[in-house]
């Protein structure tokens, strides 16, 4: 970390401080709409749904808005919205009010999250090593997040959302302080005219499809895995045992595994070696019964996930050149979000036989990733 410019050390603790606050409110935001203040699950679902829907439909927005205005406007009015946002379900007891408080977290996320990763792209010598230590640091918050938020419903909800909404508040504020403005480089296009650019760009739209099979897999921590943890044990205590295992390996592994794969070979074969493992590891428990081969599939996914995602940033910083970064981001975001949902969906569908889907799509978009880079010499 000491080698990085100063601006990217304190985005890296920045997203340390936003998974921290995200966590710590988010995972326990259900039962606090059902049980505190009565809603309905439909109601909830609702809610939930429009966080959603608000931060994945809007990531081109965001990433549009970094190129045009500057990551760093962008970033500190996505915390300050966070902080709006949290803010507003601490004191929210009606539907309106809460819907108005899951747009603005939504919207934020959507601003923030290219915004921070084009900033890095920009500033970082490191490359895949620098999105290596990101990583790190957004799976500690995501570790420490929950905890955090149990002690503090030992209060009240209230306790927990206004102290989310207090670290966001000080994020804000350090950035808007120390995090340094950067030249906005001219474009010479509308926005619009930067969208259609990203969607003619056939490289770009291959590699974003084959790569959505990663985000496809990674979802299934909360979908097929959770269940097979449930019906191996027989409680649903043991599925925070799975985001601890994750959690923990990435913390452990990611910088080092990072490293190696930049010496050993190119990005290409590191992001295909990677979808493979995550693909390959849903074969045990598709094929035996119990917590075991569960535990296997989950540090599968999360060793994939720490040789392909590195890359996969690196990448698409690359397609976006200096000017459009951020538009590139939030447009892979999207499509790749788009296809993820999907698969989920057609996973969810399938019953039991879902572990299998998982272990087809990982060779299948490796295979792609491959073709990809054979066909085509990496973007300048």
């Amino acid at each position: 970390m000491r080698e990085l410019p100063w601006a990217v050390r304190l985005l890296l603790v920045n997203q340390f401080g936003v998974n921290t606050g995200f966590y710590l409110l988010v995972p326990y935001l259900a039962g606090h709409l059902t049980q505190d203040l009565g809603l309905s699950v439909a109601a909830t679902g609702v809610v939930l749904g429009v966080r959603n829907l608000s931060q994945q439909g809007m990531f081109l927005v965001g990433g549009s808005a970094a190129d045009r205005l500057g990551a760093r406007r962008v970033i500190i009015a996505g915390c300050a919205l966070r902080t709006a946002g949290f803010a507003l379900f601490a004191f929210g007891v009606t539907v309106p009010l809460l819907l108005a408080a899951a747009v603005l977290s939504g919207l934020a996320g959507a601003l923030f999250n290219p915004a921070v990763r084009a900033y890095i792209a920009a500033d970082a010598p490191g490359g895949a090593g620098t999105f290596a230590l990101f990583n790190v640091f957004a799976q500690a918050g995501a570790l420490c997040g929950p905890l955090l938020g149990g002690v503090l419903l030992l209060v009240d909800f209230r306790a927990a959302a206004l102290t989310a909404a207090a670290i966001f508040a000080v994020l804000t504020l350090a950035q808007t302080l120390v995090l340094p403005a950067r030249d906005v480089p001219p474009s010479g296009a509308s926005v619009l005219g930067d969208w259609r650019r990203c969607l003619a760009d056939r490289r770009f739209l291959a590699f974003t499809l084959a790569l959505s099979g990663m985000f496809a897999l990674q979802n299934q921590l909360y979908l097929v895995l959770p269940l097979a943890a449930e019906r191996a044990t027989g409680t649903p205590s043991s599925v925070a045992l799975l985001f601890l295992v994750s959690t923990v390996a990435t913390l452990l592994f990611q910088v080092r595994i990072t490293k190696r794969l930049e010496a050993a070979t190119s990005p290409g074969r590191a992001m295909a070696l990677g979808l493979t493992v995550m693909g390959a590891g849903f074969l045990a428990p598709a094929l035996l019964p119990g917590l075991l081969p569960v535990l296997v599939a989950v540090l599968a996914l999360a060793f994939g996930v720490m040789m392909a995602q590195p890359f996969v940033y690196e990448r698409i910083s690359r397609f976006g050149g200096e000017s459009l970064t951020g538009t590139y981001f939030g447009m892979f975001y999207l499509v790749s979000g788009m296809v993820a949902a999907a698969s989920t969906a057609l996973i969810g569908w399938v019953g039991p036989a879902g572990a299998a889907v998982c272990a087809a799509i990982g060779p299948a978009c490796a295979t792609l990733v491959l073709i990809q880079e054979r066909r085509t010499t990496a973007p300048a």
